[in-house]
């Protein structure tokens, strides 16, 4: 049986920027780094996750920031950040996000984050500013209008294949859904279109110019061609019910990454890029030391580390244990404060909470007798999606895991305070809750 002085003897302190330390170590040479959040809503998760991306910036030289957001919508945020001619401060990038839940993205923690990034970046030539990309599938429309606008300005030879994609889905009026369980009845589908316009944009004779942050409207039109090839596969599984869905996500936005790290690291003389990827814990942390593996489920954590080697990986995790979330009862409901339970006993965040007396701690894994006796355990760990029922903690909420495969290290945060959304109110206009619990 674990004792709270087995865990005691691994807690390091979590109070300033310092603390960090022994992960920047841990993380040493890696060239991807994967930083997770047990909610979307926890102030702590987002204000600690973006200092050590801060740090992996300026310290260890990353390239990137991928997060679990649209490529769209992120590529606005990119222009910003990068400080590109024209583009405007972060907060009215934020704030023109439209698809629910708006308050993941639009927010004062990564108002924050980005208004740093721009800082850093206008001290830099164009070709070394560090990026920030959405890897997200749900873009379908945005991203078929965004490359129709594109070829239309550079390349009109190619609309027609653009026109027969968007065509192709006109009987389902642009919404997904409905374009997902036609499919389910009928045997034809759009795949052929969307993949066709993905090719036009994929031709071997177009060479990028040189630099990392530089994206040129070609690439981003092909990574808008992808986007909207993967949602549309998405939105088919979707309607079929069971793990596709949520499988069909995690490797389009893995897919993502990887296209990210060769277009970052493509010129001759540059090295191998470094990115930092945020999402939630259920996609950052490795599938296969939980119960999703044996549900049919993988995730980014388990790709990166099967593709990229686990001596080129580290993942973070974090947990809480009580205190107020920002979520909804709802897919698309209204953006609420919510009361987080104290954590149910025998979980990961009870024995944490009982180990640190209360206070934020970090963890190191794989290192130390204490760690070799409590982390590789099976225990129950929490996850709070955009959607959350506190009267569920005693049924649901909880992933078991093992820790020390699961992550290489981990925050508690006793704690968690809300999130500050820049959006007091949100559309009710919404896309459909993702499998299997809209995380």
């Amino acid at each position: 049986m674990t004792r709270p002085d087995d865990v005691r003897l691994d807690a390091l302190p979590l109070r300033h920027s310092g603390d960090l330390d022994p992960i920047l170590e841990r993380i040493g040479p890696a060239r991807l780094v994967g930083i997770g959040e047990a909610s979307h809503g926890t102030h702590e998760f987002y204000t600690w996750r973006a200092e050590l991306t801060r740090r992996l910036i300026v310290e260890k030289g990353f390239a990137f920031v991928a997060v679990e957001g649209d490529w769209p919508d992120c590529h606005a945020v990119h222009c910003s950040v990068a400080a590109a001619p024209g583009a405007p401060e972060s907060r009215e990038v934020l704030q023109a996000f439209e698809r629910w839940p708006t308050w993941m993205w639009a927010n004062e923690e990564v108002l924050a984050f980005t208004g740093w990034l721009r800082k850093h970046n206008e001290a830099l030539p164009p070709t070394q500013r560090i990026g920030f990309h959405g890897l997200d599938v749900y873009s379908l429309f945005t991203s078929l209008h965004a490359v129709l606008d594109y070829l239309a300005e550079h390349e009109p030879a190619h609309l027609p294949t653009a026109h027969q994609a968007l065509r192709c889905f006109d009987p389902y009026g642009e919404d997904p859904q409905s374009y997902a369980f036609a499919s389910r009845l009928a045997p034809q589908s759009c795949e052929a279109e969307v993949v066709a316009l993905l090719r036009e944009l994929r031709r071997p004779d177009h060479t990028p110019p040189d630099g990392g942050g530089v994206l040129d409207d070609r690439y981003v039109a092909e990574l808008n061609a992808a986007a909207a090839a993967g949602a549309e596969r998405y939105y088919r599984a979707m309607v079929r019910g069971g793990p596709e869905s949520w499988n069909v996500r995690d490797c389009h936005m893995a897919d993502t990454l990887d296209r990210l790290l060769s277009r970052y690291g493509a010129a001759d003389d540059a090295p191998a890029a470094k990115a930092v990827l945020w999402e939630h814990n259920t996609h950052i942390g490795d599938a296969r030391a939980t119960d999703m593996a044996a549900a049919g489920l993988l995730n980014v954590g388990q790709l990166m580390r099967e593709r990229h080697g686990r001596e080129q990986v580290v993942l973070v995790g974090f947990g809480t244990h009580s205190g107020d979330v920002i979520a909804s009862q709802r897919w698309g409901g209204p953006v609420q404060r919510m009361p987080v339970s104290s954590a149910r006993p025998g979980s990961l965040e009870d024995l944490l909470h009982e180990a640190t007396g209360g206070t934020d701690a970090a963890f190191v894994l794989g290192s130390g007798d204490g760690s070799s006796r409590w982390s590789h355990a099976r225990r129950p760990h929490r996850a709070i999606g955009v959607v959350y029922h506190p009267e569920a903690e005693r049924h649901g909420n909880y992933v078991p895991t093992v820790l020390d495969e699961r992550y290489d290290a981990f925050l508690h945060c006793d704690r968690t305070t809300p999130l500050r959304p820049l959006h007091p109110i949100e559309s009710a206009d919404v896309e459909p809750e993702t499998y299997p619990t809209g995380e």
